[in-house]
C-alpha cells in the first residue's frame, strides 16, 4: 500500500518525514524519537527550533488497532522535554503519558526514556507533541491507526490518503515568547504565521516557493487526516469548490458528514473524505486552494488573522496553464453561529462493528467553570490587566504545577504534593456569559486534584464565560468521552439535559466548550492511574486552566494501575 503525495511538496523542510506506509504491519512497532535542534527558515527568518530527528514536522507512526508501540526517546537538546502520545488511553499505564510533573518529570538533556503504548480502543487519527513548556510548536507528529488486521474501513477504501497539519510560526524563540509573558504577567505574543504542515503558504513572505502540494487524480477519492497543532488558534478548513465528508474524530469513527467546511480546534483531529471531482477537463481549473483560517469570539484582542494555505493540484496529460489556485471564501474570524451548526452536526457511527457505550447513569456530577482571570501583583506591577498578570483557572481554581510528578506522589504516597479537594462546582456563580463580567475575576495558585473510584461514571458540564476571547479545547488524557450536549448561554440544569444526544453523540478527547456557551461529556472511570485534563490552548494552560483526575485502582488484578517502568526519569 502506498498513499499520499511526494515528502518534498506535503511536508516541508527541516528535513521531511516519512508519510508512506509501505511495509507489512507486525504487531510491535519500535521508534527511536532523538530530540535535537534543528535550523529552520520560514517568513524569511532562520533560527534553531526543537525537533524530533531533525523532522518538521516530525515522524509519523504507523500502526494498526491492537499493535503495541514502543518509542525510545532521547534527548540530545539543550532543555528538558517530555512527549504525550495523544488520544492513546494507555490502559493501566499512566507512566507513559508524558506530561511535565503530572506523569513523569522532564528527560533532562543527554537522557532518554522509552515510552510504550497498546492500541486497544484507538482508530483514525491521533498524533503525538511535546507536553513541556511551548515545545509542541515544533515537536509534534502524526499518529496514525489502521483498522486492525482483517477487517476494513467503515467506508470505501480511498484511493490514497494524506496527512494535514495546522500549527503556528513564531519568529522569535517560542519558549523565549513564554518566559517574557510569565515573568510580566502580560499576555502571550501571537505567532506569526499560521501553518499546514510546518509552511505559511502563498500569502506570507519568503513562503510561496515552499507552499504544500497535494496531488490528486480526477474523479478518485482521498482520505484526508486533519490535526490541529497549534498553540493557540482554532480553525475553519476548507478546499476550494470541494465537498468535505467528515468519517472521524479523535480516532474514532462517525456517521458520514457531509459538509463544505470543517471547524478544527488545538488538539482536535478530523477524518475528511474528498472526492476530486472539479476538473473535468482542460478548459476548467486544476489547482485549487486548501486553506484555514484562524476563528476568534472575540476581534478585540490582539490575534495572529493570517490565512495559511496549501494547494490541491490535479495531475493532468497535457501542458498546464499557470493560472492561480482557486480560493473559496471562509467564515468571518468570529463567525459562531458556523462553529455551532458544525459542531452540533457530528455523530458517532455506533453500528454493529463499531459498538459505542454511552453512561446512561452518572455517579458523579460535576460543573465546571472555565475561565480567564487576574492574579494581584504588589504594588499593580505586573503588565496584565489592572497590574495583575493574567492567569486561568477551572472552578476558580488555577493549577499550580508541582516539583514532584502527581503519579509519583500518589503511586509512592508522597503527602504534600497535592490535595483531593477540586470542587465539583465553583466556588460562586454570577451570569457567566454576559458582557458586564468582573474584570477583577480574581484567583490563587494551588495544586488540587479529584479522585474517582474505579467504574464511577461521570458527567462534566462546562461553562464558558465571556470573560477572555476564544473557546476552551479541553482535553482529557487517559480516556476518550462521549459529548452528549452542547448550546450557548449559562447552562440551564432541568432544561438543557432534556437535548442531551444519548444514543450516537460523537466520541471525542477534546471538546470546544463555548466562550459563551457549555458543553456535557460523559466518560466511564476504568482506567486506573493519573489523568491529566487542561486547555489545549497552551497559553491558558501555563496560567493554571488543567486539574488531574485519578482513578483508583479496582478490584481485580487487571483493573490495577502498572508499576512504573525501570528508567523513569528523575526529577
Amino acid at each position: 500500500m502506498k498513499f499520499g503525495t511526494s515528502l518534498m511538496t506535503l511536508f516541508g523542510f527541516c528535513m521531511l518525514g516519512s508519510i508512506f506506509f509501505t511495509t507489512a504491519w507486525a504487531e510491535t512497532h519500535h521508534h527511536t524519537f532523538i530530540v535535537k535542534e534543528t535550523p529552520c527558515t520560514r517568513l524569511c527568518h532562520t533560527k534553531n527550533i526543537l525537533t524530533v530527528n531533525g523532522q518538521f514536522p516530525g515522524p509519523t507512526i504507523y500502526a494498526r488497532k491492537g499493535d503495541t508501540v514502543i518509542v525510545n526517546v532521547i534527548n540530545q537538546g539543550k532543555k528538558n522535554i517530555t512527549l504525550h502520545w495523544h488520544g492513546v488511553d494507555l490502559l493501566r499505564n499512566p507512566w507513559s503519558d508524558g506530561p511535565e510533573q503530572i506523569t513523569q518529570c522532564p528527560i533532562q538533556p543527554g537522557a532518554n526514556f522509552t515510552q510504550q503504548m497498546h492500541l486497544i480502543y484507538e482508530e483514525g487519527t491521533l498524533w503525538w507533541h511535546a507536553h513541556s513548556d511551548f515545545d509542541l510548536a515544533t515537536v509534534h507528529g502524526p499518529l496514525i491507526i489502521y483498522p486492525k488486521q482483517g477487517t476494513v474501513y467503515p467506508f470505501n477504501k480511498p484511493h490514497k490518503e494524506f496527512t494535514l497539519i495546522l500549527g503556528e510560526w513564531w519568529n522569535k524563540d517560542v519558549n523565549k515568547v513564554l518566559e517574557e509573558a510569565l515573568q510580566s504577567g502580560a499576555e502571550v505574543q501571537p505567532s506569526d504565521a499560521n501553518t499546514i504542515n510546518g509552511q505559511p503558504g502563498d500569502f506570507l513572505p519568503c513562503s510561496k516557493n515552499n507552499t504544500v502540494k497535494v496531488h490528486v487524480e480526477q474523479g478518485k477519492t482521498y482520505l484526508l487526516r486533519l490535526i490541529n497543532a497549534a498553540l493557540s488558534n482554532e480553525f475553519f478548513f476548507n478546499i476550494a469548490n470541494h465537498h468535505l465528508t467528515v468519517v472521524g474524530t479523535d480516532g474514532s469513527y462517525t456517521k458520514p458528514y457531509a459538509t463544505d467546511l470543517v471547524f478544527i480546534s488545538p488538539g482536535q483531529t478530523m477524518d475528511v473524505l474528498i472526492k476530486a471531482n472539479q476538473h473535468q477537463n482542460s478548459s476548467t481549473p486544476s489547482r485549487y486552494y486548501i486553506a484555514a483560517r484562524p476563528y476568534i469570539g472575540n476581534i478585540l484582542v490582539s490575534y495572529d488573522a493570517n490565512i495559511t494555505t496549501a494547494i490541491l493540484e490535479y495531475e493532468t496529460n497535457y501542458t498546464k496553464i499557470s493560472a492561480p489556485p482557486l480560493l473559496s471564501p471562509l467564515p468571518a474570524i468570529n463567525d459562531s453561529d458556523t462553529v455551532a451548526i458544525f459542531s452540533g452536526g457530528l455523530r458517532s457511527l455506533a453500528d454493529k462493528n463499531h459498538p459505542i457505550d454511552v453512561p446512561q447513569t452518572i455517579n458523579e456530577h460535576m460543573y465546571i467553570v472555565a475561565s480567564l482571570n487576574i492574579i494581584s501583583c504588589h504594588n499593580n506591577s505586573c503588565k496584565g490587566p489592572l497590574g495583575g498578570r493574567f492567569a486561568a483557572s477551572l472552578n476558580n481554581v488555577s493549577f499550580e504545577t508541582p516539583q514532584i510528578s502527581i503519579l509519583s506522589a500518589y503511586y509512592y504516597s508522597i503527602p504534600g504534593v497535592y490535595t483531593t479537594d477540586f470542587p465539583d462546582n465553583p466556588s460562586h456563580y454570577f451570569n457567566f456569559t454576559e458582557d458586564s463580567n468582573p474584570t477583577n475575576y480574581l484567583t490563587k495558585k494551588v495544586t488540587k486534584v479529584k479522585m474517582l473510584n474505579y467504574n464511577t461514571t461521570v458527567e462534566i458540564v462546562f461553562q464558558g464565560t465571556n470573560i477572555g476571547p476564544e473557546n476552551h479545547p479541553l482535553h482529557l488524557h487517559g480516556q476518550s468521552f462521549y459529548v452528549v450536549g452542547r448550546g450557548s448561554g449559562n447552562f440551564d440544569k432541568k432544561k438543557d439535559p432534556l437535548t442531551y444526544n444519548l444514543v450516537d453523540p460523537p466520541k471525542e478527547n477534546t471538546v470546544a466548550v463555548p466562550k459563551n456557551g457549555w458543553a456535557t461529556i460523559r466518560f466511564r472511570a476504568v482506567n486506573p492511574g493519573v489523568w491529566y485534563m487542561h486547555c489545549h490552548v497552551d497559553r491558558h494552560v501555563s496560567w493554571g486552566m488543567n486539574t488531574v483526575f485519578i482513578t483508583k485502582n479496582g478490584k481485580s488484578a487487571d483493573a490495577k494501575m502498572l508499576p512504573p517502568p525501570n528508567d523513569m526519569p528523575p526529577c
